[in-house]
């Protein structure tokens, strides 16, 4: 998104915000589904899409038109963050798109965080990503866009069903979708980081060649924090493959200790 976009999306979320501490989880739940309804309203509707968008047009006027298109088919709270989103100002009509997903995940993970539930939303997401991830066959079924969504959703929730959230399980159909136009195994990674936001957390990506104790993990943990001056969640992949030492990955920031790496260097040096 460019400046004025994220303007546009800040407040809208801000407003959402708002509403989450006076919602039940059921309300914020309900909210997101109308307002990932119309985000695949406005995914296959480009000319509504570009409608809504137009800076020829007013803000009031494009509510009106988002109203007569909608009539009563999303209630009242959900309606209100759709005029803010409309209403505001869209350098192209893939922004509003995107707001309009982003903000209906945020109300999906603002149910959970109400629920008690988003920390182990945020861990279920993390470890689907990895059986996928860890899986060609699997990763392939679940991406395979020549595959109505319905189809591969109905695999997803054989895979998911009863042993994880609702939450989760509807996030995972996001990504799914192809959230904010990313493949399966990106769309999960971003959800994670959605819902460790929504904690006031960074995400650190942990490899390592055996699982670390639940202490090690705890001091790893608190000294990223502490690097950082903010709390971080950490999420651990085991790969054998690096050998020994730990390699972590936060925002940006890569801070590779591996033996495999070790080992590559040395080649690199000998090779000179």
């Amino acid at each position: 998104m460019q400046a004025a976009a994220r303007e546009s999306y800040a407040q809208a979320l801000a407003r959402l915000d708002e509403y989450v501490p006076t919602a039940s989880p059921e309300q914020l739940r309900t909210v997101a589904e109308e307002l990932l309804a119309v985000a695949g309203l406005l995914t296959r509707e480009v000319p509504l899409r570009r409608a809504l968008s137009d800076p020829a047009r007013s803000g009031e006027d494009r509510v009106r038109l988002l109203r007569q298109v909608l009539g009563d088919r999303v209630g009242a709270d959900a309606l209100a963050l759709l005029d803010a989103l409309v209403a505001a100002r869209w350098s192209v009509p893939s922004e509003l798109l995107d707001a309009t997903e982003q903000l209906g995940v945020q109300a999906l993970l603002a149910s959970a965080e109400r629920a008690g539930d988003l920390s182990e939303v945020e861990d279920e997401l993390f470890r689907f990503g990895q059986v996928v991830a860890g899986d060609s066959a699997l990763a392939a079924a679940l991406g395979d866009r020549r595959v109505p969504v319905e189809r591969r959703a109905s695999l997803l929730d054989s895979l998911l069903g009863g042993k994880a959230k609702e939450v989760t399980i509807r996030a995972a159909r996001v990504a799914l979708a192809g959230f904010g136009g990313r493949g399966v195994e990106a769309g999960l990674t971003r959800l994670v980081e959605l819902a460790a936001q929504r904690r006031d957390r960074n995400v650190a990506y942990v490899t390592v060649a055996a699982p670390l104790s639940e202490a090690a993990e705890q001091r790893l943990g608190a000294a990223l924090s502490a690097r950082y001056g903010r709390d971080v969640s950490v999420k651990t992949t085991v790969d054998p493959r690096v050998l020994g030492g730990v390699r972590v990955v936060v925002g940006s920031d890569l801070y590779d200790g591996t033996i495999a790496r070790r080992l590559t260097q040395a080649r690199q040096a000998l090779a000179r």
